[in-house]
């Protein structure tokens, strides 16, 4: 049965209140509320005050290229049933801007979720005008990703995240709340399979193509002005279930693209697909159907991928990663890394809605590490095959148990600390980049 809309999950800290936010702690009475980001007030900075860090913008930056990280934020990040149990750090985007630039970035992908847009309309946009500030006030350059992740918090209420619920409430017997949102679900491959036929629409009839673009087009309308917008990815790793599918998944990056250029000129970014090969017989992954996901103008379009394994010679991620690249140059579009970090799997069986057996793989977190030789490597290898740009996974103030991925954590006094992951990252972007620039003179 699905459940009332608007309900909050009983699980939630009771600091949620109605559909306005405030951030309270006993342990932390410090604490920034989300609605405080506001266009008119950026981290304790008044709007018009354009006052430039002097660490940015520098002609070495420029040199090197786009490299960065992947962000989450708060209200453009929410689910739409469920607030996050972890508290918003203060200052978040002043303080995560400044270490950013400092440690001789450029570029934030920072992730948004329709469903989030869905959930509350003005916070979202409060939010998604401060990270526009900010990130002018740093020099900082943000692709802004709508992202998805097991499809939408409605087939997956702890993990997914992404589409909105009013695409799931039409043909309910279909998409049945918490019915799964994962490649192997066959709620997810039948959600997927109409949304290539462009045939899911919203309960009023609204075809979902149009509502995307009219969704994207208000987040262009928002921040296209800013000189930190450097432009915005389609759809984060859209799932393809069967062959038929790859031309299917180009004509909507060619219906997005088109409908986006009616309004921007700046960079559109189309992903690679989900899963790989070796979780579906049924999808053959070359790099020439790869490239068919490629929008018909790509004209300042950008293809992306992800590498969450150390690409050794002669390794499956090693072929994995000139796949990708080899689809690129097929397409005739630069390649970037949208993702990227160290992280281990092991493989297990998961029992499909159809009771078959199918494979799977599950992170091994005490597996999973990336240490100094290892965080070189991956970029040298990215500067190697002179990739466009790359994004490491991830800045998250919700913790994650695999190590790696938190760049960051939150203190008791809800501020944000590196870990010695994001010294890692740094002390690697500094031995290559500064040998770069210098090579380079």
């Amino acid at each position: 049965m699905s459940p009332v809309h608007g309900k909050k999950n009983s699980n939630n800290r009771a600091w949620i209140l109605a559909e306005s936010i405030i951030l309270f702690t006993i342990m932390i009475p410090t604490i920034a509320s989300p609605d405080s980001l506001t266009a008119t007030s950026v981290d304790g900075q008044e709007e018009g005050d354009e006052e430039k860090n002097d660490t940015t913008d520098t002609q070495d930056q420029k040199d090197i290229g786009f490299i960065g990280v992947n962000m989450r934020g708060f209200s453009t990040n929410l689910q739409y049933e469920r607030y996050p149990d972890s508290v918003f750090p203060q200052n978040y985007y002043e303080n995560s801007f400044r270490l950013i630039s400092q440690a001789g970035m450029n570029l934030v992908r920072y992730l948004i979720y329709w469903e989030a847009y869905e959930k509350n309309p003005e916070m979202f946009m409060n939010e998604l005008e401060t990270v526009a500030k900010v990130a002018d006030k740093y020099g900082l350059n943000i692709i802004y990703d709508n992202h998805q992740y097991q499809t939408s918090s409605w087939l997956d209420p702890k993990n997914g995240t992404g589409f909105p619920p009013s695409l799931f409430q039409k043909n309910g017997h279909l998409y049945e709340y918490d019915d799964g949102g994962k490649t192997h679900h066959d709620s997810s491959k039948a959600w997927w399979t109409k949304w290539w036929e462009r045939s899911v629409e919203d309960a009023n009839g609204n075809d979902g193509w149009t509502l995307l673009a009219t969704f994207f087009q208000k987040i262009v309308h928002a921040v296209d002005s800013h000189p930190s917008t450097l432009g915005y990815e389609i759809l984060n790793e859209p799932q393809i279930h069967n062959d038929k599918q790859w031309e299917k998944i180009g004509e909507f990056n060619t219906f997005m693209v088109n409908e986006l250029r009616e309004i921007t000129n700046k960079t559109i970014f189309f992903s690679q697909q989900i899963p790989g090969s070796d979780f579906a017989d049924t999808i053959e992954l070359t790099p020439e159907n790869i490239a068919k996901m490629a929008p018909a103008n790509k004209t300042n379009v950008v293809f992306k991928f992800t590498l969450y394994r150390l690409p050794t010679p002669g390794g499956y991620h090693d072929e994995r990663f000139k796949s990708y690249t080899e689809a690129g140059e097929i397409a005739k579009v630069p390649v970037m890394i949208g993702e990227w970090n160290n992280v281990e799997r092991v493989e297990t069986e998961v029992t499909g809605s159809d009771g078959n057996k199918i494979k799977s793989y599950q992170i091994d977190a005490e597996a999973s590490d990336i240490d100094q030789k290892r965080a070189t490597f991956f970029i040298e290898k990215f500067e190697e095959a002179r990739m466009w740009g790359w994004a490491y996974w991830n800045w998250n103030y919700i913790y994650n148990p695999t190590a790696p991925v938190n760049l960051i954590t939150v203190n008791l006094h809800g501020e944000i600390e590196p870990t010695k992951y994001f010294e890692i990252l740094e002390n690697a972007i500094s031995s290559i980049y500064t040998a770069k620039t210098n090579a380079g003179r």
